[in-house]
């Protein structure tokens, strides 16, 4: 009930069995309005921001074999689970921090693909952000 009436209570970690997790996601998918907005990571301890935790890091909704191709997956999920990389195993978390900072300014730019309202492609998404994440890195931001 806790994750429908207050998520951010979780802090975005929620400990789980795989096929729990795996479950739990799917439904959680609807706080934000789509499976293409949500990383995961399966990590091997518990962050404390000081240790590398080793992680396996993707979009919540897999490969999309069905749709792969077609450019009209939303490649935000993938994007932000490298932030989570970053944060987590590789401790860099000023340079997760930009990754979310592109993200959400490009959503704010309303550079969307379908699923969330917009008419961008799945490539001109990850362009978009990834100038964003540039322009961030290089200052001029």
């Amino acid at each position: 009930m806790l994750m429908v009436k207050n998520p951010r209570a979780l802090n975005g970690i929620i400990v789980t069995s795989n096929l729990f997790g795996d479950i739990i996601s799917d439904e959680a998918s609807v706080i934000p309005g789509s499976l293409g907005l949500l990383p995961s990571a399966s990590l091997s301890g518990i962050p404390d921001g000081r240790t590398k935790v080793n992680g396996i890091y993707e979009p919540i909704h897999g490969s999309a074999p069905d749709i792969s191709g077609k450019g009209i997956v939303n490649p935000v999920a993938a994007i932000l689970s490298i932030g989570m990389l970053l944060k987590y195993s590789l401790l860099e978390p000023d340079l997760a921090k930009a990754v979310d900072e592109a993200v959400k300014t490009t959503i704010e730019k309303g550079i969307r693909t379908a699923d969330i309202g917009g008419k961008s492609n799945t490539s001109d998404v990850g362009d978009a952000i990834a100038s964003e994440l540039a322009a961030i890195l290089s200052g001029r931001k």
